[in-house]
């Protein structure tokens, strides 16, 4: 069933929602001229009427049985936040220039990861456009955004929205949107926009008015379960699919990556994710472009992105955290939280190999046992990242990897996760090095609920406090704070690491053995003493082979070279050439040659006599 607000045209608009307890819904039109208008009862729990004389840009509330007014909750966009009323969108009207566009196939994807409001100074969709020639010379093809679905007031990470057809009033709206993804597909770029569909902030939320779209009988750390599997859950369902075929029809997303799948709770034999696979793939064949679904999930379960015909979701592809962890504990040496699980190159070793690290075996962070054998599942299945939104904010700090490691270390980071077999996932202003924070922040109207958010955040830190004093959420100044400076891709070291990225992902595309997305050529192994991995990686065909010796270490390590053959050297992240202390390997190196890997630093090898690049 079609929801919201539907121009149909001729000053024609079409209004439907769901409401199944309640006895009467009627339809207030604001502007320009104030009516009320019944909506007429359908199966299922829907209201709908049509209204004459009703353009775009009229503003308009629901009245539930004559007494209580509500924004709609398939509004496509709420101007005034979201207590003011919704406004009619005419989704057609926009001129396209698209019609030939067929997306990026998801193997070949560069995803970089966005935050709207931190990623210029004006904060707005508009704003990133012109940004995009730099990303596209980057060899970024994928810009990823965090969630833009109203949220109250005009700064928020967007978890905290509450209108999830709604495009943020502070960015631009949809009309922002729209051109935004328009610019992206003309330079060859997807757009992939991040959606939350386990949870509705605190503020703004109205849902349970118009019907049962909670259940208590699940908990989550946001409070009551969304309904997807109780009584009435049908027209929960329904809202949530509607809501991924609204972003692919009206805005020509190109996927979506659904937020803490773990948070959505269906004992139903028919899952919600498995039915919104479904319909996604049956979107991309009636497109004939791919409309992907990727899940972030805590559960290590390959169901998720398992086929259908095996028993799984069907869903594209999922963040590895896994990956993360196993890199991060190597390039910092952390060990708290989460971190105690990680911290040896075998568990690197096992994320290239498998995907995720904890298949089953006991975690002392959770103390139990955790996660299920994802060995069956292709590489291009797992999203790698060395730093996202989630891995930098959720630090009481907001410290990026580049206050955390050395220089060194971040060649390192960039060449694991643009090397390995994967989709790689840049968090943005990684590439040159950002030293600005990103910071948790918020701008409830509610001052009860800010100061219930300031709290919850000391509680969360409470044993760092030693650490420094947790920035306000709720200050302008950590959001200002968290803002990209984008001009210092031009400026010392983080110009040298911009154009070090640059070649790292030209490479990775050049080379045979490095763009075929597989585990099918992998061979990888580690050593605990001396923290180097190497890894062989070759094509489908067995043409192209490329070697790549890693050194975590904070010291030279002296390396056997485990590979038959002679190989030629590509590129060394501590030549002088990147601002490195400079290379001991030079030329070529053979099968059994001892040679010395400095510290935090890796090397990649092509095998000499083969096909190793493209025309």
């Amino acid at each position: 069933m079609r929801i919201g607000a539907w121009y149909k045209g001729d000053g024609v608009c079409r209004f439907t929602v769901w409401a199944p307890l309640l006895k009467g819904v009627e339809v207030r039109i604001i502007s320009p001229s104030e009516r009320l208008v019944p909506m007429n009862r359908l199966k299922g729990g829907y209201w709908t009427v049509e209204v004459e004389d009703c353009y775009p840009g009229a503003l308009y509330l629901y009245l539930l049985e004559g007494k209580l007014e509500r924004p709609d909750p398939a509004s496509s966009f709420q101007p005034r936040g979201v207590h003011g009323p919704s406004q009619v969108v005419d989704h057609s009207g926009f001129p396209w220039t698209d019609s030939g566009w067929r997306g990026v196939p998801l193997s070949e994807m560069i995803m970089y990861e966005t935050h709207v409001g931190t990623f210029t100074p004006e904060g707005s969709f508009e704003a990133i456009i012109p940004r995009l020639p730099e990303l596209r010379e980057l060899g970024i093809n994928a810009l990823e955004l965090m969630p833009v679905a109203q949220s109250p007031g005009e700064r928020n990470w967007g978890y905290d929205g509450v209108y999830p057809f709604s495009v943020q009033d502070s960015y631009g709206g949809p009309e922002g949107l729209r051109r935004l993804v328009d610019a992206c597909h003309s330079r060859g770029m997807a757009v992939i926009l991040d959606v939350v569909y386990n949870h509705l902030g605190p503020e703004g939320n109205y849902l349970q008015d118009f019907g049962p779209c909670f259940t208590d009988k699940y908990r989550t750390p946001w409070g009551s379960a969304v309904n997807f599997d109780d009584s009435h859950s049908d027209g929960v369902r329904n809202f949530f699919i509607e809501n991924s075929l609204h972003w692919s029809g009206n805005y020509h997303i190109d996927g979506l990556r659904i937020d803490a799948i773990h948070g959505i709770t269906d004992m139903s034999s028919h899952p919600f994710l498995r039915e919104l696979a479904e319909r996604a793939d049956n979107l991309s064949e009636k497109e004939g472009r791919p409309f992907l679904l990727i899940a972030e999930s805590d559960l290590n379960d390959p169901r998720a992105i398992r086929p259908r015909e095996l028993g799984g979701f069907g869903m594209a592809a999922q963040w590895c955290d896994d990956f993360h962890h196993s890199l991060h504990t190597l390039l910092t040496g952390e060990r708290d939280g989460y971190y105690k699980d990680f911290g040896s190159t075998g568990d690197l070793v096992k994320s290239l190999r498998a995907g995720f690290v904890y298949s089953g075996q006991y975690s002392a962070y959770r103390q139990r046992r955790h996660g299920s054998s994802s060995v069956d599942r292709p590489a291009h299945q797992f999203i790698l990242f060395s730093q996202n939104h989630d891995q930098v904010g959720n630090r009481m700090m907001g410290e990026r990897l580049s206050s955390l490691v050395s220089f060194e270390a971040l060649k390192v980071a960039a060449g694991a996760v643009l090397l390995s077999p994967g989709i790689p996932l840049l968090f943005m202003g990684e590439d040159y090095g950002e030293d600005a924070p990103f910071l948790y922040f918020v701008s409830h109207t509610d001052p009860g609920l800010t100061e219930a958010v300031r709290e919850g955040r000391k509680r969360e830190f409470s044993s760092f406090l030693r650490k420094g004093e947790i920035p306000d959420p709720s200050d302008e100044g950590t959001f200002v704070r968290s803002r990209l400076q984008w001009e210092k891709r031009g400026t010392g070291r983080h110009t040298v690491l911009l154009k070090f990225y640059r070649t790292v992902i030209s490479t990775r595309k050049t080379i045979p053995a490095l763009s075929h997305i597989s585990r099918e050529g992998l061979e990888v192994s580690g050593s605990e003493a001396s923290r180097v991995v190497v890894m062989r990686r070759r094509d489908d065909r067995q043409e192209s082979e490329a070697a790549l010796v890693f050194n975590f270490s904070r010291g030279d390590e002296e390396v056997i070279f485990p590979f038959s053959g002679s190989w030629r050297k590509l590129m060394d992240s501590a030549d002088t050439s990147w601002d490195g202390p400079g290379s001991s390997i030079h030329g070529s190196v053979e099968s059994g040659e001892r040679m010395i890997l400095r510290a935090e630093s890796f090397c990649l090898f092509i095998r000499e006599g083969g096909q190793n690049g493209r025309g």
